[in-house]
């Protein structure tokens, strides 16, 4: 069986991106890859982005419903192992919402205490693309792999 096979990122939503920014450059070593609207992607190194970053503004909720952890990603393999990630949740009856955002497929839902996790499939270099460009379309997993 394909399973996930690292953690990707992790997307938090804040009230200030710059001063997130900041914060995660000085205290951890990330550096900003990219910048997009009211987002801010930063990387240890190694690959586009370990950490996202959303801003909602200065008056955004405390976390649960505002600031606070989006969700946790984790990256697999091949399409196979993301459409076979998306029959599992299915036969959970777990609610999924799949994503192609042009440099990955997606497979969105939450665990069973309603945390926020994405599975996806890093497709920049099939697709030669290397940023994200906001696109968020729907996409049919079953249709991966075959």
């Amino acid at each position: 069986m394909d399973n996930a096979t690292e953690l990707g990122h992790v997307h938090l939503k804040v009230r200030d991106v710059d001063r997130a920014v900041a914060f995660y450059r000085d205290v951890l070593g990330l550096d900003v890859t990219e910048r997009v609207g009211n987002f801010a992607f930063l990387s240890f190194g190694e690959r586009h982005h370990d950490v996202a970053l959303q801003g909602l503004g200065p008056d955004a909720e405390g976390p649960g419903r505002g600031v606070g952890l989006y969700h946790a990603a984790f990256e697999v393999p091949s399409a196979d192992a993301l459409r076979e990630t998306h029959r599992r949740l299915r036969e959970r009856g777990v609610a999924v919402s799949p994503v192609d955002h042009g440099i990955s497929k997606a497979l969105y839902f939450e665990d069973p205490d309603g945390n926020g996790l994405e599975v996806y499939l890093d497709t920049r270099e099939g697709n030669d693309r290397t940023e994200w460009r906001g696109e968020n379309a729907q996409f049919d997993p079953e249709s991966l792999g075959e």
